[in-house]
């Protein structure tokens, strides 16, 4: 991705916040990286170069400032939010691809080849695939330095370096100092041992975030036994390579340095999962949305621009797990959302796993693909056809682990969610929304959408009406989806009829 020089240097010059995370600088004079909001003083033009990612920075040789900490700049990449292969192969990597096999292997799950796969990272971030994940180990070991007390042999696994003599030299020769003098040179941000084991770490984003709405989608959702929202926190039970944990997610507080982040608390007994919960919870929050850019094409549309005037924050929920997400999508078929938590509050009381701690009303976690395949689902109160969905899919996914993975285009994803007997259209695009996290999905026949497009007669479009008028909201038809969602919450609450699961 070319970055027009002159365009940046006024960014930087003006301290400019709307840029954080969108590119970084480096100064030749000095072999440092900074974000455009760093507080040295602006150094001369002729000796600065720009870079789309901390990654491409590290890559030519730059280290990270110690004054503006670039890995807790927001994370914004220059290519989120499209659905071509460098996105895809980004959000394989956030969840931890090239820690579990190479650079061909992640080539192979997007349909690709391995040489086409570097050519395209060198092309639109001017750096290779395993480069983006050593930089991502090491701003993620950085960010433990800075905001927890852990012991420097913990954040070094937890951050995916396979040894501590790594995790030295990597410091060592990115900051040309080691990395207990790192902790000295600072004062702990936030105590992040609690008696429990918990971790407590900032999740940075780009401004403005509508915390609010968010919290209502979840409370709205909130399956009893692994989910609850209580005051301004959001909480869930959490299963990673056969480990039970918990989450807790709420605003951080006006502490220095924890502007723009949400503040999460996580409780997991294997240190080494860190950096696939905080991928997971960037997902859930929808923390790298480009709103800006997002926000400035929906608002071209008279219908979405006062929604959007209302609610600039808004962001489309994701989803912890795709498994997860694909029953309740069932479950929510052609029912109200109340009762689709009834159903899935049963669902987990029968088949979810007991928390060997329980975390206050965090009891289970939910059941596991294997616990519903063979099951007599129509015991817990749904039609035999619904029961025989919720089996297909199970089965499907002991079959294919990869099904709901983030590793296909949006078309392809729709019409191998489809082959699943019992899903349709709707259900496949209201995956894909949440969990593939495609921001042009777009379930065009559900009721809260055509509602939002009704005339003076109260006549509501046909779903094809819908889709055609949704061309225009190419390529974020999910944050319009979303908008329109919020904005009829009110009338759907009122005159309850089926509405995203």
């Amino acid at each position: 991705m070319d970055l027009d020089h002159a365009a940046c240097y006024r960014a930087v010059s003006r301290r400019d916040a709307r840029f954080d995370g969108r590119f970084f600088i480096a100064v030749k004079t000095t072999g440092i990286y900074c974000r455009p909001i760093c507080p040295a003083r602006t150094p001369l033009a002729r000796n600065v170069v720009f870079f789309t990612s901390a990654a491409a920075a590290q890559e030519a040789g730059f280290r990270p400032c110690l004054r503006c900490r670039p890995e807790a700049a927001p994370e914004l990449g220059a290519w989120r939010g499209t659905w071509n292969s460098v996105s895809r192969a980004l959000a394989l990597i956030e969840l931890g691809a090239l820690d579990e096999a190479d650079v061909e292997a992640l080539a192979n799950r997007l349909g690709i080849g391995e040489r086409q796969l570097r050519r395209l990272f060198q092309q639109h971030l001017g750096v290779a695939p395993i480069a983006v994940a050593q930089a991502r180990r090491i701003h993620l070991a950085k960010q433990l330095i800075a905001e927890t007390a852990l012991p420097m042999t913990e954040i070094a696994y937890a951050a995916g370096f396979g040894s501590i003599r790594r995790f030295n030299e990597c410091f060592q020769r990115m900051f040309k100092r080691a990395p207990s003098e790192l902790r000295r040179r600072r004062n702990l941000e936030i105590a992040a041992a609690g008696p429990r084991g918990e971790i407590v770490l900032l999740l940075r984003y780009q401004p403005p975030y509508d915390w609010p709405a968010m919290l209502d989608f979840l409370r709205a959702r909130a399956v009893p036994g692994i989910e609850t929202v209580s005051g301004e926190t959001y909480a869930r039970s959490i299963h990673l390579d056969g480990e039970f944990g918990t989450v807790h997610v709420r605003p951080a507080s006006m502490h220095p340095g924890s502007a723009n982040a949400l503040q999460a608390t996580v409780r997991f007994p294997k240190l080494s999962a860190l950096p696939a919960i905080i991928a997971r919870l960037r997902r859930v929050f929808d923390l790298g949305a480009d709103l800006a850019a997002i926000n400035a094409h929906l608002a071209q549309d008279p219908l979405l621009a006062p929604l959007i005037k209302a609610r600039p924050g808004l962001r489309v929920p994701g989803a912890w797990d795709g498994f997860e997400l694909a029953i309740r999508a069932v479950l929510g078929q052609q029912i109200t959302v109340p009762a689709a938590i009834r159903l899935a509050g049963r669902l987990v009381a029968s088949y979810g796993q007991a928390l060997p701690e329980p975390d206050g009303p965090l009891t289970h976690a939910f059941p596991l693909p294997r616990a519903m395949a063979g099951a007599d689902l129509t015991m817990l109160g749904m039609p035999r056809s619904r029961a025989a969905t919720l089996s297909a899919v199970a089965a499907a996914v002991l079959t294919d682990p990869d099904l709901l993975s983030t590793g296909r285009e949006l078309d392809e994803a729709v019409a191998k969610l489809r082959g699943i007997w019992g899903i349709g259209e709707w259900t496949a695009q209201y995956i894909a929304l949440r969990q593939l996290r495609e921001p042009d999905a777009f379930p065009a026949a559900d009721i809260g959408l055509l509602r939002a497009l009704e005339d003076a007669e109260g006549r509501r479009p046909s779903a094809e009406a819908l889709l055609r008028r949704a061309e225009a909201w190419r390529p974020w038809r999910a944050y319009a989806a979303q908008h329109l969602w919020a904005a009829g919450a009110a009338q759907l609450a009122a005159k309850p009829e089926r509405l995203a699961a």
